[in-house]
């Protein structure tokens, strides 16, 4: 028996739905639920939804804004304060940041072919700021790993080893790794070893399977091992589904409950 939670994108599930009611469907399935950008949804029908149980497990952490430079720390420590204040109507206790900010397909909007030692320092400080202000809001922002080969190329600070690192280096509580396996097993592989090692850090893991992004068992990846390592470490917090259905999105989420049952 697992002590970890398992929560779904709202995004990405019963996506001929509207959004509410896809919320309302997730956590009538037994989920919690994740959102992505606070600014296209209907925020006070989703405070009420909070409000009568439904538990939002993460959102998106900013609206603009990027690591690695001064002008854009500035405007993503300005929208991160925004996006708390949305946190709140929601209970919403997780906050996803990227390397930089991207557009709505996903891709950087200031890509970097490479990381400068400059940029380290400047998104080291840009994140010791951010988890500084979760740390007053009682709120934990995370940073999450993604991948260049298929779906963000030019995103900085996209690996597990590079988002790990950053998290280390800050080193607060109010800021953590958000470990997407999915983007992992593209970029890195040795999933298993990857989560043992990341655990101390971890906010939540999220997952998909490769190639695809559907849920679990429509691919390469072998999810139950993955879950008896997380139940091996005792692993107590979220387990996401970020992931499309590959068909029927109730047998879609039925996978992803056994995979991790």
């Amino acid at each position: 028996m697992s002590d970890y939670r398992l929560a779904v994108s709202a995004e990405m599930i019963y996506v001929d739905l509207p959004f509410v009611e896809r919320v309302r469907r997730l956590h009538e399935r037994g989920f919690e639920v994740e959102i992505w950008d606070w600014t296209v949804r209907d925020v006070p029908a989703l405070a009420r939804l909070a409000e009568q149980g439904v538990v939002f497990s993460s959102m998106t952490g900013y609206v603009t804004g990027r690591l690695a430079d001064r002008e854009g720390a500035d405007e993503l420590l300005r929208t991160a304060e925004q996006s708390l204040a949305v946190a709140e109507q929601l209970n919403c206790p997780r906050l996803n940041l990227h390397g930089t900010g991207l557009d709505d397909r996903g891709l950087p909007v200031r890509p970097a072919s490479a990381v400068t030692p400059q940029m380290w320092l400047t998104a080291a400080r840009t994140l010791d700021r951010v988890a500084a202000l979760g740390e007053r809001a009682g709120r934990v922002f995370m940073l999450e790993n993604l991948n260049t080969a298929v779906d963000h190329p030019g995103t900085p600070f996209a690996t597990a080893a590079d988002t790990l690192a950053l998290v280390q280096h800050v080193d607060n509580p109010h800021l953590r790794l958000n470990l997407d396996l999915y983007h992992a097993q593209i970029g890195e592989g040795n999933l298993v070893e990857l989560t043992e090692r990341a655990l101390p850090w971890v906010g939540e893991i999220q997952v998909a399977d490769v190639p695809g992004r559907c849920e679990p068992g429509t691919g390469e990846i072998h999810y139950p091992a993955v879950a008896a390592a997380l139940r091996r470490h005792g692993y107590t917090g979220v387990v996401g589904l970020e992931g499309w259905a590959s068909g029927d999105p109730d047998l879609a989420l039925d996978r992803f409950r056994a995979a991790f049952a």
